[in-house]
């Protein structure tokens, strides 16, 4: 009884992340450092050539529990020209049990210059990959043997992804909207078969991602940056990120969020599930250091307050910024 347990539970985790959050996208806490995961037209937005690295760990302790890696590169293709060319790659791998999930992006962003001092930009950027899904059917455990669904071995599909935004920023507010996953419907036809031989199946949905923030000056050395993130892929529950971080002598950055979902649309799911699904999700710690002028490193825990509390640990978070070629350093990046 206790396996059969482990394993419902299990599958419902499963489904929780990629049906009843649809959180089918991958998504780091720290988003808030760069934005180029949820917005190709944050690229180049520091202009500087920025690479970073991220390490997620989420629901330490609970087996099969998702482990996803990203690095990402982006910088300027016209650095010491009008800087109207943004340009960056991510790469991101994930696990989740038996699936994996490898992709790789091209982002490219427009930026206009607003006013002559050049403190606001609106860009837009579109970004093209291409992600690989597979699934080890070694790693799954079933209570009857035989089942002809699952694969016997390892099989794996690409399924290629256009997304595209636009990334608003002065020196005091930023705003931005994307669309990931335009290759993707809702229909029947959004069927990617795993071969030519199994029923399994790989459905995407697309999804809107809307951010914004802003700059509150506190003092001389201590700034305030309020933001938020809201996700919705215009079938499940919609779900909203506000975070808040104190940025001390521009050195530290310190401070925490909350995720939760959003009840405000009445969407078909909820015919079934009523408003379970809705309400806080997690609570967040962020902090960010300055090592150097070249290197940054960021660090974040998210302790769940779902039912999934009391069942793992909380998700771990680690990022490493580097600041590649010579700094600029013609402005503060604070978004």
């Amino acid at each position: 009884m206790e396996k059969i347990k482990k394993l419902l539970f299990t599958l419902t985790a499963w489904l929780m992340v990629f049906t009843a959050q649809g959180q089918q996208n991958i998504q780091f806490t720290q988003y808030i450092f760069n934005a180029m995961s949820v917005n190709p037209a944050y690229a180049g937005y520091k202009e500087e050539l920025f690479a970073q690295l991220g390490l997620r760990s989420q629901w330490v302790d609970l087996e099969g529990a998702p482990q996803t890696g990203l690095l990402s590169v982006d910088g300027l293709l016209d650095l010491h020209g009008a800087r109207r060319h943004g340009a960056g790659v991510q790469i991101t791998a994930d696990q989740l049990g038996p699936q994996t999930a490898t992709s790789a992006y091209l982002n490219y962003a427009y930026r206009i210059q607003l006013n002559r001092e050049d403190t606001e930009r609106l860009s837009f950027g579109v970004g093209a990959g291409v992600t690989q899904y597979s699934l080890d059917g070694r790693l799954i455990h079933v209570l009857d043997d035989g089942d002809q669904v699952l694969p016997p071995g390892k099989i794996s599909n690409f399924v290629p992804d256009i997304r595209f935004g636009v990334y608003y920023h002065n020196a005091k507010w930023y705003a931005g909207v994307s669309i990931m996953d335009l290759l993707s419907g809702t229909g029947a036809d959004n069927l990617f078969r795993w071969d030519h031989t199994t029923v399994d199946r790989i459905r995407r949905k697309r999804h809107i991602y809307v951010i914004g923030g802003m700059l509150i000056d506190l003092s001389e050395s201590v700034k305030l940056r309020p933001s938020l993130l809201y996700k919705d892929d215009l079938m499940g529950p919609p779900s909203m990120d506000f975070n808040a971080m104190a940025i001390i002598s521009d050195q530290l950055w310190l401070g925490g969020g909350i995720r939760t979902g959003v009840s405000a649309f009445r969407r078909d799911y909820q015919r079934y599930t009523g408003d379970r699904l809705s309400g806080l999700n997690a609570i967040s710690f962020v902090m960010q250091v300055f090592a150097t002028d070249r290197l940054r490193v960021g660090y974040s825990y998210d302790y769940m307050i779902s039912r999934l509390n009391g069942l793992q640990n909380g998700s771990h978070e680690v990022t490493l910024g580097l600041t590649l070629g010579s700094p600029l350093n013609r402005v503060k990046c604070y978004f």
